[in-house]
């Protein structure tokens, strides 16, 4: 398993990545030079600002657009419907939950209502 700063820096690149992908925009990269909690709030509040900054007619045509997504050894192909609900959900909540999991087994006093924020 990562450690914590990587689960947290894969949270944001799938994030940032999986937006650009559906908008049909440069995909962006980010150097993972992290080491606080501070530079990983940085982190995600760096990612949350590019998000932001898609309008939503950036995403017309998005579901049915296919793309063709590195992983690893070999591309994988998807429509952006595919993509979103395939891969960029499972894979941002896993690396978010994992996260989350490894602060409570350190002892950081957080629950379910934390993790899913203002409900």
């Amino acid at each position: 398993m990562f450690p914590f700063t990587k689960q947290i820096q894969l949270a944001c690149d799938l994030s940032a990545k999986a937006v650009a992908r559906l908008a049909g925009a440069d995909v962006p990269t980010f150097e993972d030079n992290e080491t606080s909690f501070a530079e990983l709030k940085q982190r995600i509040a760096t990612a949350t600002s590019y998000i932001k900054g898609f309008t939503a007619d950036r995403f017309s045509g998005a579901e049915t657009r296919v793309l063709k997504v590195p992983a690893r050894s070999e591309t994988l192909e998807f429509t952006g419907q595919e993509f979103l609900s395939l891969h960029a959900f499972p894979n941002f909540y896993f690396h978010a939950t994992t996260a989350y999991d490894i602060l409570r087994h350190n002892g950081i006093e957080i629950g379910k209502r934390d993790f899913l924020g203002r409900t």
